[in-house]
């Protein structure tokens, strides 16, 4: 059979495979027509892997020719597990990943009713640099593909499956580990085609939400480009020299330009743009702070989520006691928006909201 398509580069002579999981619905589509194969290659390989879940060979259900193609051309390897870190406070799981080319990433896993959430990394560190956050301290190393995104799913689905039978329901996926998921666009929107493909994991669009600092050059292309999901930003303080200490693309970025294009966001029936604050004892948790953000945010659709700082080694700050935790969300109550306190889970093996780091 002679190949119309080469799904491979030359690198030092050499033919390098690239991973299936890198793929799309569409994407799959071009190559299965390009190579002349019957076309339901692509819907079954797709429910084979995301839908099903398998980890071995699609034998029995495709072409010998269309077998021995992927088999010899594309890679269908997962992220390889490192550590695994389980919470004993509340059954959290963290995972650190073992790439390919020896970087390594962290992904939690958030239990609640027998379900759980998964919280991806969309890089290897983060260039945002933000003073809250433990992953801003290894600078950015690269980018996620796809499908290494992909790859935490499944792996810490299989995980689950032998570790904890019976609770393999991930239903929400949320884009907050290492990372700004809008620095790494591309990818992370191929991500989400492939948890939202009918053929694949069929994940509702309600239930994925990519978090950004406020990364502007990602969020002007969100209304052309990103498929329908959730948006979460990470606000943190109204006043923008607080912002700036704890945000430093403030700077380039202000608050108000992130704010104009986040209201020009076209939101499902039903959707809110989540707003999250982390709470820092003695800087962000004062009820002046408090009265400026519920003005900022009054009359938007917005979700507020309210997150005690969680501190990580050599943090400069500290959470508040739970008193000032909830005086800040009274006064937020006075502004009819929807604010909820978020639990802290997972802070005693550091894989809570901001701590997170991949080094040593």
């Amino acid at each position: 059979m002679t190949h119309r398509y080469w799904p491979v580069f030359i690198a030092r002579g050499e033919l390098v495979e690239t991973l299936f999981f890198d793929l799309s619905y569409a994407d799959l589509e071009t190559i299965v027509e390009r190579q002349g194969f019957n076309n339901s290659v692509t819907p079954t390989l797709f429910n084979w892997y995301y839908k099903k879940k398998q980890n071995s060979p699609c034998h029995n259900l495709i072409s010998k020719p269309a077998l021995a193609f992927f088999e010899q051309y594309y890679d269908f390897s997962l992220p390889e597990i490192d550590t695994v870190y389980e919470s004993e406070k509340d059954r959290t799981v963290k995972f650190l990943f073992k790439l390919n080319d020896g970087q390594k990433v962290e992904t939690v896993l958030i239990p609640f009713n027998n379900k759980y959430s998964i919280c991806l990394s969309s890089q290897v560190g983060c260039a945002m640099n933000c003073a809250f956050c433990f992953t801003g301290e290894q600078g950015l190393k690269r980018n996620l593909t796809t499908g290494e995104m992909i790859g935490q799913f499944l792996k810490a689905w299989q995980w689950l499956a032998e570790n904890r039978p019976g609770e393999e329901r991930i239903l929400n996926i949320v884009f907050m580990g290492q990372g700004e998921p809008l620095h790494n666009f591309d990818a992370v929107k191929k991500a989400c085609e492939i948890f939202l493909s009918q053929f694949g994991f069929s994940v509702g669009v309600q239930k994925i939400t990519i978090s950004t600092a406020g990364y502007l050059p990602g969020l002007k292309r969100w209304n052309q480009e990103m498929p329908g999901v959730n948006l979460a930003l990470s606000l943190h303080s109204p006043f923008s020299e607080k912002r700036d200490e704890l945000i430093p693309i403030n700077r380039k970025y202000p608050l108000g330009e992130v704010l104009t294009y986040i209201d020009r966001i076209a939101l499902n029936k039903k959707q809110f743009v989540t707003y999250e604050y982390i709470l820092i004892k003695d800087f962000n948790d004062g009820p002046l702070d408090a009265e400026k953000l519920g003005t900022l945010l009054a009359g938007k659709s917005a979700y507020i989520s309210l997150i005690p700082f969680n501190p990580f080694p050599g943090s400069r700050y500290r959470r508040p006691d739970w008193q000032t935790v909830e005086r800040f969300k009274a006064v937020l109550d006075t502004f009819r928006i929807p604010t909820l306190i978020r639990g802290v889970k997972g802070d005693d093996v550091l894989a809570a909201c901001g701590q997170l780091n991949s080094n040593g």
